[in-house]
């Protein structure tokens, strides 16, 4: 799974971003759409239950006919099928705008489009932004079926939000261009790699190349309390003149302009399988030395115009066969771990995820807030030397 996406996290409360073109008006949504087979108001409804069980939200939802997502590449930890796999299964259309936007664009979407049927009924969000929406009130509480099986520390307890696929950074390389291929953020600044080395994304705004900071202090005597070891590591990657300025996508991998790329573990294991047949032989190493994880979040606008295809999707998301079509993306799902336990986790996918070891650990949320601070009034000095 690749692409050109990068996901933002919130790098700070009040980071002024560029909004998509959100000018167009639409019709406000239905009222009536928003009520239920047995009479409750749909975008109001917490639980499953809430609404009269599965089969009413179903036929609630296939009565909208009609999902708004914004943000959801389909290169993107195999986000094709899943949206492909919900149509499939509940005829129900998703519509995809903007997909390499940002967290930001999303948030920006939905308090833009208060109001119009043209709104997002769903984000997926970097967890950092995740809390900062809760925060700002604009996010549905609702809870899955499955809500009680994600650990406490990923899932919001007002049900808000909650963590549903993520991964590690890694270090990808093309083994054709590169001689021996980095593994550790110590061999990032070899002098071999001179102009080789990339980020996907600014870490002012993409929330893959934020984790490459955190993890890059990680390994340089730093902490989630302090990212700064981070900037620093960045400063000398540029002053050695290993520093790439060119975001790695897709494109540049396949052009050979980022050969080495610091990005999640699902993007790069995604390039190792999309690029084989084209003869590039990408391989992915999660650095010993600045081991970091991290995972996006799913949410429910407040004030979405398909409340019940909302709250479908969610369901979806967090099933089994959700939950499996994430892995097959490489991506690690939340619910791997209770999937493990009861059987039901796909094997042979779990199996081709890059090796990694020790149990992840998080950042907590006022930590995120602190490295957030100091990245963004730090990284354009770090990297200008």
């Amino acid at each position: 799974m690749i692409t050109a996406h990068t996901r933002t996290i919130a790098l700070a409360a009040g980071l002024t971003l560029s909004a998509l073109a959100l000018t167009a008006c639409g019709a406000a949504p239905d009222k009536v759409a928003a009520t239920s087979a047995n009479g409750k108001d749909i975008a109001t409804a917490a639980t499953v239950t809430d609404l009269g069980g599965m089969d009413a939200l179903v036929a609630a939802a296939k009565k909208e006919g009609t999902l708004n997502a914004i943000a959801l590449p389909r290169d993107w930890a195999n986000y094709g099928s899943l949206i492909d796999g919900f149509t499939q299964k509940y005829g129900i259309q998703v519509k995809v705008e903007n997909p390499d936007g940002s967290s930001q664009d999303e948030i920006n979407a939905v308090k833009s489009r208060k109001g119009q049927d043209r709104a997002p009924d769903v984000l997926d969000l970097g967890a950092a932004f995740a809390q900062s929406a809760a925060a700002e009130g604009i996010l549905a509480p609702y809870k899955v079926a499955a809500f009680d099986k994600i650990p406490e520390t990923q899932r919001d307890p007002r049900a808000r939000w909650a963590n549903d696929y993520g991964g590690y950074v890694s270090i990808g390389c093309d083994a054709k261009r590169v001689k021996v291929c980095p593994e550790t953020f110590a061999d990032l600044l070899k002098p071999e790699y001179k102009g080789q080395v990339a980020l996907n994304g600014n870490p002012t705004k993409s929330g893959s190349a934020f984790a490459g900071v955190y993890a890059a202090s990680l390994a340089s005597g730093g902490s989630f309390d302090d990212i700064q070891p981070g900037l620093d590591f960045f400063g000398k990657l540029k002053k050695s003149g290993n520093y790439n300025p060119v975001e790695s996508t897709p494109a540049t991998v396949e052009k050979g302009e980022t050969p080495i790329s610091i990005d999640w573990d699902y993007l790069n294991a995604g390039y190792a399988e999309q690029f084989k047949p084209k003869g590039i032989d990408w391989k992915v190493a999660v650095p010993a030395d600045g081991t970091f994880a991290q995972y996006y979040s799913q949410a429910i606008n407040k004030d979405a115009p398909h409340p019940a295809a909302a709250r479908l999707w969610q369901e979806y998301l967090y099933s089994v066969e959700g939950q499996n079509l994430w892995l097959k993306g490489h991506a690690r799902p939340v619910l791997m771990p209770a999937m493990q336990a009861d059987g039901t986790l796909d094997k042979a996918a779990a199996a081709a995820l890059p090796a990694v070891t020790g149990t992840p650990k998080f950042p907590t949320q006022e930590q995120t807030a602190k490295a957030k601070e100091t990245l963004a009034g730090g990284w354009a000095k770090a990297i200008s030397g």
